[in-house]
């Protein structure tokens, strides 16, 4: 990327790209994360370096520098000279969303009975249904502050732990993630193999600030 395409990009906003650990408890997720950014580091893709340019990760405000061979984590087909931004290790129960603007999942499915709740009815509306919504939302937060957290299934009743629930592939909850700012678009080879070393389901979002 050019200098002028790079500005246009700041001019436009700061693009993510982020992997989510939604397995990892959070006392694991501290540990777990310097693991990772030891990885990180041996092979190149980081340094032990920190920035807080064109980190917007709530509420991390650094990330660590891209490493000489942070090409290594890119597409083949990326544009050698797009130069990343820093990677930010976020560490805390969280929940995340992909896209732009929207706090919120779409749908959720019950691990007991598969009954599906929408929760933001595309394409009708462009919103979430609060009454829907809220029962999630409030199990959300109670699980953010104590660990554990339930929302009621409305097709089969059941208080299901937020963690079980099944959301839609633009939402997910986890205690650690890894925020790649401005990064050419990442392989599928590197996100497979970041999962590896996490030994954990993951889960990939994009999105902009």
């Amino acid at each position: 990327m050019s200098t002028a395409d790079r500005q246009a990009v700041g001019t436009m906003g700061d693009y993510f790209e982020r992997i989510i650990d939604v397995e990892v408890t959070l006392e694991d997720a501290g540990p777990l994360a310097e693991r990772m950014v030891d990885w990180m580091v041996a092979e190149g893709l980081i340094t032990r370096e920190l920035s807080s340019d064109r980190v917007f990760s709530h509420p991390v405000d650094k990330g660590y520098v891209r490493g000489p061979r942070w090409a290594r984590a890119v597409s083949g087909s990326s544009n050698p000279d797009w130069l990343p931004g820093p990677v930010a290790v976020v560490v805390g129960r969280n929940h995340y969303v992909a896209g732009q603007g929207l706090d919120a999942a779409a749908s959720a499915v019950c691990p007991r009975c598969q009954g599906e709740t929408v929760i933001i009815n595309y394409p009708t509306e462009l919103e979430p249904d609060d009454e829907v919504w809220q029962p999630f939302e409030d199990g959300i937060a109670t699980w953010k502050e104590t660990g554990e957290g339930t929302a009621p299934c409305p097709t089969c009743g059941a208080s299901v732990p937020v963690t079980q629930w099944q959301w839609d592939p633009g939402f997910a909850l986890g205690s650690l993630a890894f925020d790649f700012w401005d990064w050419p678009p990442l392989s599928e080879s590197f996100c497979a193999t970041f999962s590896r070393q996490l030994r954990h389901r993951t889960a990939e979002h994009g999105g902009k600030i």
